[in-house]
């Protein structure tokens, strides 16, 4: 091949590829860049899409949910740069999350048809050649070890019954008044459809003897006697008449999941030792998801999410959450926040057995200042072996405990019922009439709030630290093309 020749194919490729490019940018532009990373518009959809349904109340504009997805973005650019993506923990429950999407699509209908198959043809073997019995029984128990007298009154019992069946009785209406096995006396005595090997011998083959309507002398076995009528028989139907129930019965009994684990297992070995189980999943999640930008986005949501809530955990909430200090700093700062409308009791609802143990408890509480630790110190002193007291801690308004609102907020409406094991009831704590007083009077609150400043905090250094650019021409097209 002469030189222009050879520039004329490579030029001619490079075209091509450019042109593919093109293509691929025009159908799917990229909306934003974060740290370098491209965000495609099929991606920002997805998201947008997915938490903007119909149902969900606070809907949000593109434009807003381009800042909160931006945020979002920052967030495991943090976990990826802080290396949280190479936690065995985090690895072990992503793939977890993966997997669950991956696994079923491993499935064929081919695999399914021959799993479903393959137990048909096996209840087919099963019978042996015989047909699909449906025996009734009326059954007289012969404990084990029994006496004679005990063996002689059995036998008397079954042949009086067997006697009054003879003389016309109806078979299903004595069996409810008189078989001892109360699982099939219900049903008139009617044991079910079985085949062969599916009940004891000697059972079985006198049933196996009888004609459909027959009725069966009192037979012995190993448990009691018995009379035998055979209800019905037929043979089993065919296999395209049983295939739906039979699979219905296995997927309920994780058959996907078994065919699933003998397709990873066959593909590992497959590869002579050159793959682990793990390495065949990893390879099947790529190949579904080239297939399906809904599932891989899906699985970049389970990968993302998890790496997000990592890094807020280890950075933002946990840290916030044990800062005491910080967070008597925040409450003071924002006390008129946490202002009431009406008053509130703060403290413990004390039910105890009797007035001594009341006044003990009340006591104990009183001298521990810290109303975090009451809780523990109800268990250990007062209930360590039994519960003499019941305790409850939280905050109190007027109309949420009948007890609380007579003790502290003097409601009177009739005769409040106490618990007769625990006639002494009583309350320990404070009254808050304007506002909690103490940062821990509102904890949960409190908490939430400051952990709500530090991660505005968090990202806001995050988007001092990584480079965001935004295609407002591109974001134009979302859900517009």
């Amino acid at each position: 091949m002469n030189v222009m020749r050879r520039n004329y194919y490579l030029f001619s490729f490079l075209f091509s590829l450019l042109s593919l490019s093109t293509f691929a940018q025009e159908n799917d532009p990229i909306v934003m860049r974060i740290n370098g990373k491209d965000v495609p518009r099929s991606e920002f959809e997805y998201h947008f899409n997915k938490n903007n349904t119909d149902e969900v109340i606070d809907r949000k504009s593109v434009d807003e949910y381009v800042e909160l997805f931006i945020n979002y973005k920052l967030k495991v650019e943090a976990a990826l740069d802080a290396k949280l993506d190479t936690l065995s923990s985090y690895q072990q429950e992503f793939r977890s999350y993966r997997d669950q999407q991956i696994r079923p699509l491993m499935v064929t209908p081919e695999a399914e048809e021959a799993e479903v198959r393959a137990y048909y043809e096996n209840m087919l073997s099963q019978l042996e050649g015989k047909q699909l019995i449906q025996p009734a029984h009326i059954f007289v128990r012969v404990p084990q070890q029994s006496s004679a007298d005990q063996q002689a009154a059995a036998k008397a019992r079954i042949d009086s019954i067997y006697s009054v069946i003879m003389g016309g009785q109806d078979f299903a209406e004595v069996a409810a008044r008189a078989s001892e096995d109360p699982s099939t006396a219900q049903r008139g005595g009617v044991i079910g459809w079985i085949g062969p090997h599916q009940l004891l011998k000697e059972i079985e083959d006198a049933a196996y003897a009888l004609q459909v309507g027959e009725i069966g002398q009192p037979l012995q076995s190993t448990v009691g006697w018995h009379i035998l009528k055979l209800m019905d028989q037929k043979p089993l139907e065919p296999y395209d008449t049983l295939a739906p129930r039979i699979r219905t019965f296995l997927e309920a009994r994780g058959m996907r999941d078994r065919i699933a684990d003998t397709m990873v297992d066959s593909l590992a070995k497959a590869s002579g030792g050159e793959k682990t189980v793990q390495q065949v999943l990893d390879e099947q999640a790529e190949h579904f998801a080239a297939q399906d930008a809904e599932l891989k986005y899906l699985i970049q949501e389970y990968h993302d999410g998890l790496l997000l809530y990592e890094i807020c955990q280890r950075q933002v909430w946990e840290p916030a959450a044990k800062d005491t200090a910080a967070l008597e700093s925040y409450f003071k700062k924002n006390k008129k926040a946490y202002a009431f409308d009406k008053p509130h009791y703060t403290g413990a609802l004390l039910q105890a057995q009797s007035p001594a143990l009341l006044k003990q408890v009340q006591k104990a509480l009183k001298k521990q200042k810290d109303e975090s630790r009451w809780a523990d110190l109800v268990k250990t002193q007062f209930n360590k072996d039994s519960v003499q007291v019941r305790f409850e801690r939280r905050m109190f308004t007027q109309g949420d405990n009948a007890l609380v609102d007579s003790l502290v907020f003097k409601v009177r409406q009739g005769k409040t019922k106490l618990n007769p094991r625990y006639p002494a009831v009583g309350v320990q704590g404070r009254m808050l009439k304007k506002g909690p007083s103490y940062w821990y009077d509102v904890s949960s609150q409190v908490v939430a709030d400051y952990q709500a400043l530090k991660e505005q905090e968090f990202v806001e250094e995050l988007r001092r630290r990584y480079k965001v650019e935004v295609f407002k021409d591109a974001i134009a097209t979302v859900n517009n093309h």
